[in-house]
């Protein structure tokens, strides 16, 4: 996957934008951040979009952003699970009854 495939808005000292960017690496997945902390306008950006938190975490450019870590939800859109099963299916990683 190429660099700017994947786009992540993080804040600074956040637990779940830590942990995303750690099971990115893990998943040996290149990745651009932009921590709204740090940058007003990465902040003005979101908001825009109509999202006021992190992460958010853009694949592909797509239009629908994946709103803090949901593991399972990010490893299929990142193709790195079955496609042919639904990050919602019982099949899927983490899916407790």
């Amino acid at each position: 996957m190429e660099e700017s495939d994947v786009l992540v808005y993080i804040s600074s000292d956040c637990k779940e934008c830590e942990n995303l960017l750690k099971h990115l690496k893990e998943w040996d997945i290149s990745f651009r951040t932009k921590n709204v902390n740090e940058n007003s306008n990465y902040m003005k950006e979101l908001q825009e979009k109509g999202i006021y938190g992190t992460p958010a975490t853009f694949i592909k450019e797509e239009s629908e952003p994946i709103l803090g870590f949901q593991k399972n939800k990010i490893k299929y859109r990142l193709g790195l699970e079955n496609t042919g099963i639904s990050h919602y299916s019982s099949l899927f990683e983490g899916y407790r009854k």
